[in-house]
C-alpha cells in the first residue's frame, strides 16, 4: 500500500468520485455533470486517481470512460484488515477485562472518618 492512495482519496471531491463509479463506470462528462463541475477539473483529479492506481480509463469513440480498480481496492481492504485484527484483538482483551471487573465481589465502602475527632 502506497500513500499516493490516500493522497488520492483525502479530497473530498476524489473521495466523491469514487463513491460515483462504486455503482457504475461514468465518463469524464457525467462525473463533471454530477458533481458538478468543470471539465478539466473534473480530469485533474482523475488523473490522480487514474496515476495512484484506483481507476482505469478507457478511450471509446470520444469518450473517456472511468471505472474502479478492484485489486487497487483489494489492496487496501488487506491493508486495513491487519488493523482490523489489531483492534479486534484490543477490544477481546478489553471485553475479557471487564469481564473479570464485573465478577470481582463488592468491596464495602470506607466508614466515613468523623470530623469531630471523637471515637465511637
Amino acid at each position: 500500500m502506497n500513500t499516493a492512495t490516500f493522497q488520492a482519496l483525502a479530497d473530498p471531491q476524489r473521495f466523491q468520485m469514487v463513491e460515483l463509479l462504486r455503482r457504475e463506470p461514468l465518463s469524464v462528462g457525467e462525473i463533471a455533470a454530477r458533481l458538478q463541475l468543470r471539465q478539466p477539473q473534473t480530469s485533474k483529479h482523475l488523473r490522480v486517481l487514474s496515476d495512484a492506481g484506483l481507476i482505469d480509463v478507457q478511450a471509446s469513440a470520444n469518450r473517456r470512460i472511468c471505472a474502479l480498480r478492484p485489486e487497487a481496492f483489494r489492496e487496501l481492504d488487506d491493508w486495513l484488515a491487519s488493523y482490523r485484527q489489531l483492534w479486534e484483538e484490543r477490544f477481546d482483551q478489553l471485553d475479557d477485562y471487564l469481564h473479570q471487573f464485573q465478577e470481582q465481589p463488592d468491596k464495602p465502602s470506607p466508614e466515613p472518618s468523623s470530623s469531630t475527632g471523637e471515637t465511637p
